[in-house]
């Protein structure tokens, strides 16, 4: 299995740069990789997504050397053991609020002995050109990283017993579903949301893990194509 640019760097205390996608482009992943990215993200929760599009992403990111990380659309765990069959390295998991849920996941997508992934898809088994079957389950597992999704007060709330599940070094937000779950929709800058996200991460850099923005960094694509057209149009009094 390629090596995670993202997790390799984390070690190395340096952050990974990257490409967020909401829509397919092999164009796109193949600027990523030319001009040096580690990583391309496809959010699979808010945009459309298929399994073909994913096993065509991530065929395009080995060959250009990005690690491929995407948002899943649920803790479902066979749809997201579909996605990691496809070659996926990097999985942020929406909506985790309990103890019971980070196991789950973990059991659905490292392999034993840590978890209980079902073993495996082809491309994961290098279509059986590889002999060492242990040897390839425990590099899977070290490549994998996982990085749930704290959106919720539910989540924080039970931050303490999700951080003792091991199997999960690394977590992400979701500032306007907190501030929805708190009663302030549309509102995540409110000072309760941003203390509770405040006081969440000081738990989780406590307890040695690390929040996403500590190790990663990206561009997205469409954000960067709406800017470029704001200032066309502001170069041209429109």
């Amino acid at each position: 299995m390629p090596t995670n640019k993202i997790i390799e760097k984390m070690r190395r205390g340096e952050k990974a740069l990257g490409l967020a996608l909401n829509f397919y482009s092999d164009d796109l992943i193949e600027l990523a990789g030319l001009m040096g990215l580690d990583f391309v993200n496809y959010d699979g929760q808010h945009a459309p997504v298929t399994p073909e599009t994913i096993d065509r992403m991530c065929r395009m990111c080995d060959g250009f050397g990005l690690t491929p990380t995407m948002r899943v659309p649920d803790q479902i765990p066979s749809n997201i053991l579909n996605y990691l069959d496809r070659g996926i390295m990097g999985v942020t998991i929406p909506d985790l609020e309990s103890k019971e849920q980070a196991e789950a996941l973990v059991q659905a997508c490292l392999f034993g002995p840590v978890g209980r992934r079902s073993y495996t898809g082809p491309r994961i088994l290098k279509y059986g050109l590889e002999s060492d079957l242990k040897s390839l389950m425990a590099d899977v597992n070290a490549n994998v990283l996982l990085m749930p999704q704290l959106e919720s007060i539910t989540a924080f709330n039970n931050l303490e017993e999700i951080l003792a599940v091991p199997g999960i070094d690394v977590f992400t937000g979701g500032p306007n579903d907190l501030a929805q779950s708190m009663g302030h929709p549309g509102e995540p800058d409110h000072p309760d949301c941003l203390r509770v996200t405040r006081e969440g991460h000081e738990k989780i850099h406590a307890a040695g893990k690390k929040v996403s923005g500590d190790i990663m960094a990206s561009v997205a694509a469409s954000d960067s194509v709406r800017d470029a057209i704001a200032q066309l149009l502001k170069r041209n009094d429109r």
